[in-house]
């Protein structure tokens, strides 16, 4: 077995966002196209903490290298004030030929990085035909590792981006968050909002990476065209899912968990305020054409299948590059 920790992972992803815009575009489709197994995430939950959770997320993708995986993500916010990342992961690989165990692989980055560059390929889907200015801004709601790792694809992604407006709850971490994105991309002009209202008026492009529990806001300060990328999936009231036009990952993955399309659903009684799936927009079976008097948001669950495809590429860039620690007898039967 394959063991890659975090540095052989980051030797991998760093500076090659168009490739992995380019992965996570091709689970989509695959997802669409009925070549993909994504049973619903398992949440583990402790007693008395309604916080911290551990997610399990099993998936397999086919096409030309099929692969299989499960990714062990634990989300602990409070490890944000003692300084620590709020997520750690684990992804394992298995073989589709005989279910061995092929490679173990620090999975944080790699989760990170498949959300990121969802919602960058989402984002250049849903603003195609745009005026320019749609994509010359970016309104980020929350100032944690997912931004910063939403900030990095969408520039990539995005050629036109100049103007970032960051809010968070916590203003210190909203500084030093513009800090850190100045000294990463200097040709970005970063400021820190005053509230979140200034910071949704501000673009017509807006993200939401937060750990909300419950919806906190109508959207009633965005501007008519706004697309917003609603990453955290707990952010928006049901009104304002019910009032949006919305593109998703999976309709049954999403509306699950307690998330706000999952209330809006209830409120509504059923599902006919899903506009589509993201990926049948990315393989051209539907249109969902850019709308200036409307607000569109992307809400996608989290596919194991985006994990997956992307730890395939790790693993197979790293056996390439020969990094990792190999372990031959992990599975050996030694008595």
């Amino acid at each position: 077995m394959l063991i890659l920790r975090r540095a052989d992972v980051l030797a991998v992803l760093d500076g090659d966002e168009p490739a992995v815009c380019r992965l996570v575009r091709d689970a989509y489709v695959h997802h669409a196209d009925g070549a993909t197994a994504v049973p619903h995430s398992v949440f583990l939950r402790f007693p008395d903490d309604e916080r911290n959770r551990v997610i399990a997320l099993p998936a397999y993708v086919g096409g030309a290298r099929p692969v299989a995986s499960l990714k062990w993500i634990a989300s602990f916010p409070g490890n944000v004030d003692r300084g620590r990342e709020r997520a750690s992961a684990a992804i394992l690989l298995s073989s589709v030929a005989d279910g061995r165990t092929e490679a173990l692989l620090e999975g944080s980055v790699i989760s990170a990085r498949r959300t990121a560059a969802s919602a960058a390929v989402a984002a250049g889907a849903l603003t195609a035909g745009a005026p320019a200015d749609v994509t010359a801004g970016v309104a980020l709601i929350g100032a944690g590792l997912i931004n910063v790792e939403v900030l990095r694809f969408l520039h990539a992604h995005l050629p036109r981006l100049r103007v970032v407006t960051v809010f968070d709850l916590d203003p210190g971490r909203a500084a030093r968050f513009a800090e850190r994105a100045t000294a990463t991309w200097p040709r970005l002009a970063v400021r820190v909002a005053e509230s979140m209202t200034d910071a949704l008026a501000a673009h017509r492009l807006v993200c939401f990476a937060t750990t909300a529990a419950r919806p906190h806001t109508d959207a009633g300060a965005c501007r008519p065209g706004t697309v917003v990328l609603h990453l955290s999936l707990r952010d928006l009231t049901a009104p304002a899912v019910l009032g949006a036009r919305n593109v998703v990952d999976d309709a049954d993955h999403v509306c699950r968990a307690a998330t706000s399309l999952e209330l809006a659903e209830t409120v509504a009684g059923d599902r006919r305020f899903i506009t589509a799936e993201v990926g049948d927009l990315l393989a051209g079976r539907v249109r969902v054409p850019y709308d200036e008097t409307a607000l569109t948001v992307f809400s996608p669950f989290g596919l194991g299948a985006l994990d997956a495809a992307l730890a395939a590429h790790v693993r197979d860039a790293a056996v390439d590059r020969g990094l990792g620690v190999r372990v031959p007898d992990f599975a050996a039967d030694n008595r």
